[in-house]
């Protein structure tokens, strides 16, 4: 296998790791409930140890990793996470989950700046670039199906509380090994990555990007996408539960459409991309969205509770709604490749921790907003008011379009 594939498949394999990791947030707080004797608010925290360390650490170490170099921060990331992996059917206890969280999170930013940056040394044009960036967001969307599925596999359903159920992290242990050692024999040219600053400077360049009216713009776009989905991704089991009158489980479990359209559209985005422009690419799936939530919610209202209520005769709006995310899927990380795509290379870790930061404000604005709204007014009426972001963000790529257009001009007129 050539260099350049093997070093996409450790990507891949490198954000499928973190996806597991990361969205096992929900199964880890039940099984400790059950296991560890920690009450609900104690293990509510979980989801703020892993969070936290990742806004921190993008923040702070992003402008500097071009130094450490992508590759070793990758193995560093998953090395960092192996242990901690191990520690835990060893240890058996509510801290060490915590720490494992704390790794998780500080690993994440390693590596998804460094995921992020590597892309721009592996493509040669903004749509190699865009169609790369989704292929590995849709495998982390499949990480993410995975994860559920390989949890649950290790929990005992008889004992819900056995401690049997933290083998599974000798298997996620057992893959980043795995995955070290593909990375360790795998070369990348990094040295476009490296612009000569010292650290001081490097961390500077993260704040004088800010200046760029096309950083804003994008900065602008990105926070408005993830609000949304988020927002979606949060309150869909409330809203089938609350306005559908689905079953508890059935609700959960019909929300997972929402997660496999995601999936599906990342990886179909990925091959439309290299072969379609990304403005109209985006603009029609924004249009698309819209046009559903107007299709879909009609149909949620006046559902009347039903006793035997189950997957065969679930209001059509528990199939339809969820599907949104086919649309939104392409929309992430191409506007990511196209910001990153539009920068110099050297800038690519800078950039990617600015995403960071500005992705974890928004979808912790989308979820507190969208649950404000359930709290005061009915969910259909929540969900319709996801029209004014998606709005927003329609406006909002009309602008990035301008300005990528704008910052390539002078590169095509000295070319010619």
């Amino acid at each position: 296998m050539p260099s350049r594939s093997r070093m996409i498949l450790a990507l891949i394999l490198t954000y499928m790791i973190f996806a597991m990791l990361l969205n096992s947030v929900g199964a880890v707080i039940l099984q400790v409930i059950q296991g560890f004797g920690v009450t609900k608010a104690q293990a509510s925290t979980l989801e703020a140890f892993k969070d936290l360390p990742i806004a921190i650490a993008s923040f702070l170490v992003a402008s500097t990793l071009p130094r450490l170099g992508y590759r070793r921060a990758m193995m560093l990331g998953l090395a960092l996470v192996g242990i901690a992996c191990t520690a835990m059917p060893m240890l058996q206890s509510f801290w060490a989950t915590k720490l494992l969280f704390v790794t998780v999170g500080v690993s994440f930013a390693l590596v998804k700046v460094s995921v992020y940056s590597s892309i721009g040394l592996l493509t040669d044009t903004p749509r190699a670039h865009a169609g790369l960036t989704s292929t590995i967001e849709g495998w982390f969307m499949v990480g993410i199906l995975g994860s559920a599925w390989l949890f649950a596999a290790f929990i005992d359903p008889d004992q819900p509380g056995n401690p049997v159920w933290l083998n599974v992290y000798w298997v996620i242990a057992v893959l980043c090994a795995l995955v070290i050692a593909l990375l360790a024999v795998t070369r990348m040219d990094e040295s476009q990555a490296r612009d000569g600053h010292a650290v001081g400077e490097s961390f500077a360049d993260m704040f004088r990007l800010l200046a760029r009216p096309l950083v804003v713009v994008f900065l602008a776009s990105a926070f408005l996408y993830v609000l949304m989905e988020q927002a979606i991704n949060t309150w869909l089991p409330t809203f089938n539960r609350e306005i559908l009158h689905l079953p508890t489980a059935l609700s959960v479990q019909a929300a997972g459409i929402f997660a496999g359209s995601l999936a599906l559209g990342r990886l179909g985005g990925g091959v439309i991309l290299r072969r379609a422009p990304w403005f109209w690419v985006l603009s029609t799936c924004v249009v698309a969205m819209g046009v559903l939530v107007l299709l879909a919610l009609p149909m949620a209202a006046n559902v009347q509770p039903r006793a035997d209520l189950h997957w065969w005769n679930a209001p059509p709006a528990a199939f339809v709604f969820p599907l949104i995310g086919l649309f939104m899927a392409p929309i992430y990380p191409t506007l990511n490749s196209v910001v990153l795509s539009a920068l110099p290379k050297a800038r690519h870790a800078a950039m990617t921790g600015l995403i960071v930061v500005f992705s974890a404000l928004g979808g912790t604005t989308g979820s507190f907003i969208t649950g404000q709204l359930f709290a005061h007014f009915d969910g259909s009426r929540a969900f319709y008011l996801l029209l004014l972001p998606m709005l927003l963000l329609l406006v909002a790529l009309v602008l990035l379009n301008r300005s990528t257009q704008s910052a390539s001009a002078p590169a095509v007129a000295t070319g010619s």
